[in-house]
């Protein structure tokens, strides 16, 4: 088992809330097939609960709240840290801050984002509402990669999520996490796996 986890691709997860997305990573990594491990978990936020979730699994935690610096600058000492950690690649698990062009750049092809709506529908924030004011039948969420232009990245997977009667953004963006949290290791995975 230690050589196979040796092979394992290492990644960073980005968060700044409870990360929800960052914990279905992290217990999807200790499946004996999986192609990546979380490595470090990166925070702007030092009261994320994510953090705390990260440190009692035992993954290495960085937190740096981001007021006052600037973003370039964030986002540089946030990449020390991956690159410190040998990350390979970056996911974002509810990130909350619009990273820099050049930092994009850098990590171009390896870092990924999974958005709460059907992409190219409802980027940007308020994506339940949206879906449920446009009297849609179907949200879900989309995995992909990051490129400067915000949820604009090519595509990595998607899941549609029903809309039900008397929904209301809550009651959709719970079902809408449930499907997040199975989709987002799915396309890691199979991120990684096709680079390797």
């Amino acid at each position: 088992m230690p050589e196979e986890a040796a092979k394992r691709v290492k990644v960073a997860v980005f968060i700044s809330g409870s990360g929800t997305n960052m914990a279905a990573l992290l217990y999807a990594s200790r499946a004996a097939d999986c192609p990546f491990e979380i490595a470090l978990v990166l925070s702007n936020n030092a009261q994320a609960g994510g953090l705390r979730l990260a440190e009692a699994e035992g993954v290495p935690t960085f937190c740096l709240p981001h007021k006052g610096i600037p973003r370039a600058d964030h986002d540089a000492a946030m990449e020390a840290e991956v690159i410190r950690a040998g990350a390979q690649y970056i996911a974002l698990a509810g990130y909350m801050r619009i990273l820099s062009p050049a930092f994009v750049a850098r990590w171009a092809g390896r870092m990924v984002n999974i958005h709460p709506s059907l992409l190219p529908k409802y980027t940007g924030l308020h994506t339940h509402e949206r879906a449920l004011a446009a009297g849609d039948s179907f949200a879900g969420c989309t995995v992909h990669l990051v490129t400067a232009d915000l949820d604009e990245g090519p595509m990595l997977g998607q899941t549609t999520v029903a809309i039900l009667p008397g929904d209301t953004a809550d009651s959709l963006a719970a079902r809408v996490l449930i499907a997040e949290h199975q989709l987002y290791a799915r396309c890691l995975a199979a991120l990684v796996s096709r680079a390797a």
